[in-house]
């Protein structure tokens, strides 16, 4: 009886060895890992998605209402600056400058007829004054009585007088010729109005209504739009934006044509971030833009803020408690593994941190999360992994 508990003594003495070496073997052989390396000449992009836009996009129409009689242009059609584009019915304001330039004609005949009667009452006064001129020299010689005398100096007040009326009926004909072509000047641009111009060089976007509809002022006619003024809207995430800087290079892929990259510049961003989807808009001009533009094609853009000459780049999967600023990374340091806070800078495309502060001299920083990693266990590096 006491060899056979003694056996058992021995046999749980040996299971517990082999358990305890077991429980060694496991949590403190040295465990593998991999490390990054130093990574060089790493373009930092920043996605957006977006649409491609116009910075010039009008919408026209006219200024008058009436029908239309006429579309001269159609969807996609390219036109030039001032190239007729629709014609409204005008027959009416055609009568009413018809009316117009009669007024302005008769407003210059009786700026001539008064022209005509200063000539003539100035010639009447030159009369009347040499005529008082020898009566007051026969009265001075009582010739002549005083009373005619006096006569002769009234018809010379009387024809000054008569002068000045006709001088100033010359600016009351000068006023009325002035407004006559006044009102001719505005019925001719009532008139203008009932065609329709492109005010720039552009393309036809739309086309809203059809010949023959009666339209009102303002209502639109065509969207045009200026095909120098193409650029991509893109939205960002705040979370990346920081580092956007106007006059960055970008590339664009447009969903049409995946194949192809259309680069470009930041032009504008946006001053104001969607409050609900925490993203800013981005403007990206092209520097060379698609032989075929569609507005409102769906696009994706990638912008380089910057190029990281040398770089420690940790996969962020590989970062605890990452609150876009600071982090915690294993580090093998004297060939044993230790838990660091990091600083983090740039993050790349592919989901990698810039660590820019946090390591210590010979760091080796571990690029991948593994079961069994603990502080102060040993660690093994199976060699350096481009981050």
């Amino acid at each position: 009886m006491k060899r056979r508990t003694r056996r058992s003594l021995v046999a749980i003495a040996v299971i517990a060895l082999i358990v305890m070496a077991g429980w060694f073997f496991l949590t403190e052989r040295p465990i593998a890992v991999q490390v990054v390396t130093i990574d060089r000449d790493v373009p930092v992009r920043i996605y957006g998605l977006g649409t491609v836009e116009a910075r010039i996009v009008s919408r026209i129409g006219f200024e008058v209402g009436a029908a239309l009689t006429g579309l001269e242009v159609d969807n996609g059609d390219a036109v030039a600056r001032g190239q007729i584009l629709a014609r409204l019915h005008a027959a009416e304001q055609e009568a009413r400058v018809a009316r117009a330039a009669a007024s302005a004609e008769a407003a210059d005949a009786t700026l001539g007829r008064t022209r005509a009667n200063v000539v003539r009452a100035r010639a009447v006064l030159a009369q009347r004054e040499a005529t008082n001129t020898r009566q007051q020299a026969l009265a001075v010689r009582n010739t002549i009585s005083a009373q005619r005398a006096e006569e002769a100096q009234r018809d010379v007040d009387v024809a000054a007088a008569e002068l000045a009326v006709a001088e100033s009926d010359i600016a009351v004909a000068l006023a009325q010729r002035a407004d006559a072509e006044a009102a001719l000047r505005y019925e001719q641009a009532l008139l203008d109005h009932h065609v329709l111009r492109a005010p720039f060089d552009a393309i036809v976007v739309d086309r809203h209504v059809e010949a023959g509809t009666v339209v009102r002022a303002g209502e639109p006619i065509f969207s045009l739009m200026d095909p120098t003024t193409v650029w991509t809207l893109a939205y960002v995430d705040e979370a990346r934006a920081g580092a956007i800087a106007l006059g960055q290079s970008a590339e664009v892929r447009l969903r049409s044509l995946p194949h192809e990259v259309f680069s470009g510049t930041v032009a504008r961003i946006g001053i104001e971030s969607d409050r609900v989807n925490e993203e800013r808009r981005v403007w990206i001009a092209c520097d060379r833009c698609p032989p075929q533009v569609y507005l409102g094609e769906q696009a994706e853009v990638r912008i380089t803020v910057a190029l990281l000459t040398e770089a420690f780049l940790v996969p962020e999967i590989a970062v605890s408690g990452f609150d876009g600023h600071q982090g915690r990374v294993w580090v093998v340091r004297d060939e044993k593994l230790t838990e660091v806070s990091a600083v983090f800078g740039h993050r790349t495309e592919d989901a990698r941190l810039e660590i820019v502060s946090g390591l210590a001299e010979g760091d080796q920083v571990v690029s991948a999360p593994a079961k069994g990693l603990s502080e102060g266990r040993m660690a093994r590096v199976l060699g350096g992994r481009a981050s």
